[in-house]
């Protein structure tokens, strides 16, 4: 799939699950190991775990496979990398501790 259609996808099964505040930054011309980064926020520990657990669930169902997923046992920041785009599902403290859209979006 590619970068574009792949970020859609994500984007529609993260809306599916009610996940919250979702960005997606380009980041083709700062990074060379992905195109996109997509963040998002779950309501708690377990909302974040659901959202991580469903976009790997119907990432496989299309055929797409994660190169790897992180973080899903706590719960407060899960990580799926899915080589084009790579998935941050926070809670609210956490996406504020680490501010990425300030991250990736600064020149």
């Amino acid at each position: 799939m590619q970068a574009d259609k792949l970020v859609d996808f994500v984007e529609q099964q993260l809306e599916d699950i009610k996940a919250r505040d979702i960005v997606i930054i380009d980041v083709r011309e700062k990074a060379s190991f992905t195109d996109y980064m997509v963040i998002c926020s779950g309501n708690s520990s377990r909302h974040v775990k659901s959202i991580a657990d469903n976009l790997n669930k119907e990432a496989k169902a299309n055929d797409l496979k994660p190169l790897g997923i992180e973080g899903v046992d706590v719960g407060e920041w899960a990580l799926l990398d899915l080589d084009d785009v790579i998935v941050h599902v926070m809670t609210d403290d956490i996406r504020d501790l680490y501010q990425l859209e300030k991250l990736w979006t600064e020149e």
